[in-house]
């Protein structure tokens, strides 16, 4: 690719930088690629090591969720390195790309579950659209930075516009005219004034590679899993289940890993970090819901229809399982009938008579939350309180339910 020629202009303003990006624009490569080639691509075209982009992709699916919607907008619109056009170009028909016309539309059609997924209220408020806006910005100043580095050659297909008409009088006088519409500089012409070859020569060896100098990646490798592996271990010394959690010693740790990844990607080095930071990033985001002091209760499955006062328990806890009470077949009373239940990974389901005048607190940290006339769902939700009397009013068996699931579903239904 040309890293300079040409490229070193002076962009005036936002469209300038605009168009001047979609003129030269990344090309996904053949060679490195995970998936589709976008994050390689990116990388390569304005100078920054490939995971960094990877990196910064699974971020923006964990918090946001516009990672897997970006990742198709990239392979849809970034050509392949030996394409004409990008997918979405080739399936309009203005030229060659590598991906089918049966592909481009199913990219095209997983685009709506991806866009839903970001702004479709599963994360958080609006987090979706700080997100989107974060990339294009960082797009916006990476080529206004670094946008005369890599710039791929054009290879879209040739137009009327791109060809001179016959009969249309030539300037032969400037700099870039070519008489046979090439370039000078690419022609590979014999030199009839150097001796000719001896036939009886041997070949000349050719010149042994060069041994590959090292960055220090695999010392940025150690020296970041050791302080990792520090970090866990004095966080976890000074977890007291209300101010300092699991949760705060996972984000620590995977800060440390994120830090050597950053460091390593400029030296050319410590791409195996990832490997331990994708695990670390998993249970940060598994542990973050989880309220102080966490949820006692063992594992196992609870599912109950008590028939008596007796056989009713006034709290049920789980710390991963299910908890399923079916409280239609209690007798009336005047006072009303309290009932809680926690469960930290698991769902929790209550089933309610139809008649039963119910206050509720239900919350899904992590999850949907559907209690009888109200609902919400994401990522770090608070609690849902509300009221419902059913379609009799206020005269049914009166029911207050507590109920609090840190990774999981929590669920209000009436039954007969």
């Amino acid at each position: 690719m040309n890293s300079t020629s040409g490229a070193a202009r002076h962009l005036d303003g936002f469209e300038a930088t605009v168009k001047d990006f979609w003129a030269s624009r990344p090309r996904r490569p053949s060679d490195g690629r995970k998936i589709a080639g976008v994050a390689a691509g990116i990388g390569t075209r304005y100078g920054i090591d490939p995971i960094v982009i990877r990196v910064a992709l699974v971020a923006l699916t964990f918090f946001g969720g516009v990672g897997p919607a970006v990742y198709l907008l990239g392979w849809l619109f970034l050509p392949g390195q030996d394409d004409e056009v990008s997918a979405f170009e080739g399936l309009l028909g203005h030229g060659r790309s590598g991906t089918s016309r049966a592909g481009a539309v199913v990219l095209c059609a997983l685009c709506f579950p991806a866009f839903g997924l970001a702004f479709g209220g599963t994360w958080f408020d609006g987090g979706g659209i700080i997100a989107l806006a974060l990339v294009v910005t960082a797009l916006y100043l990476m080529h206004r930075s670094r946008g005369h580095l890599n710039r791929p050659p054009a290879r879209g297909p040739v137009t009327a516009a791109m060809s001179t008409a016959k009969g249309t009088p030539v300037d032969t006088t400037s700099d870039d005219w070519d008489a046979l519409g090439a370039d000078p500089l690419g022609w590979d012409l014999a030199d009839h004034t150097a001796p000719p070859a001896d036939p009886y020569r041997p070949p000349e060896a050719p010149e042994p590679p060069r041994p590959r100098r090292s960055r220090g990646g695999s010392k940025i490798t150690l020296v970041t899993l050791a302080l990792a592996v520090v970090t866990a271990g004095v966080g976890t010394a000074f977890v007291d289940g209300e101010s300092w959690q699991p949760g705060h010693v996972a984000a620590t740790t995977l800060a440390v890993l994120a830090g050597g990844l950053l460091f390593g990607a400029f030296r050319g080095g410590a791409r195996g970090l990832i490997w331990f930071a994708a695990p670390v990033a998993v249970a940060t985001l598994m542990l973050s819901p989880w309220p102080a002091g966490g949820y006692p209760g063992g594992v196992g499955a609870i599912k109950e229809t008590p028939t008596n006062f007796r056989e009713l328990q006034p709290s049920y806890e789980r710390t991963a399982g299910t908890i399923e009470l079916d409280l239609t077949q209690l007798p009336e009373r005047d006072e009303p009938i309290s009932v809680e239940a926690s469960v930290g990974t698991g769902d929790i389901t209550v089933f309610v008579p139809l008649t039963a005048d119910v206050t509720f607190d239900c919350t899904a940290r992590t999850g949907n939350a559907e209690c009888l006339n109200r609902s919400q769902g994401g990522v770090g939700n608070g609690n849902l309180v509300g009221r419902d009397n059913g379609a009799d009013g206020e005269d049914g068996q009166r029911f207050h339910l507590v109920l609090d699931a840190g990774i999981g579903n929590v669920e209000v239904r009436r039954h007969a």
